[in-house]
């Protein structure tokens, strides 16, 4: 229940990030559901290499190229996703870092909820 909350609250946040970045077009709610899909698979699997791969990097940028690297996974989501955009790296890269923080909002928001809940 847990992972199909969190996919549900980053497909909104990947809405809320393509209302606020010019050059990042999320038409609808399943598309961006999709997309949210893809993102977590290629933040799994991929993310981790590139990290690993580009270490030297990050350390010299004091982990400021971490934010290129979340540009990377959210413009080959977009690859994969047809309907999902990002037009240039300008925007993934602001759109990477709102779609962080929309969704760590979010999750907070969601998680706070759940306390009041209990």
């Amino acid at each position: 229940m847990h992972l199909l909350i969190s996919l549900l609250l980053n497909a909104l946040a990947l809405i809320i990030t393509s209302k606020i970045v010019p050059g990042i077009y999320v038409p609808d709610f399943g598309v961006a559901l999709l997309a949210a899909i893809i993102i977590g698979l290629v933040n799994t699997f991929i993310r981790p290499i590139l990290l690993i791969l580009t270490a030297p990097i990050n350390l010299l940028t004091l982990g400021l190229f971490t934010f290129v690297i979340n540009a990377l996974m959210l413009y080959l989501a977009s690859l994969l996703v047809p309907a999902f955009e990002v037009n240039g790296a300008w925007s993934a890269i602001l759109g990477a870092i709102v779609l962080s923080v929309a969704s760590t909002i979010l999750s907070s928001l969601a998680k706070s909820l759940e306390k009041k809940a209990k």
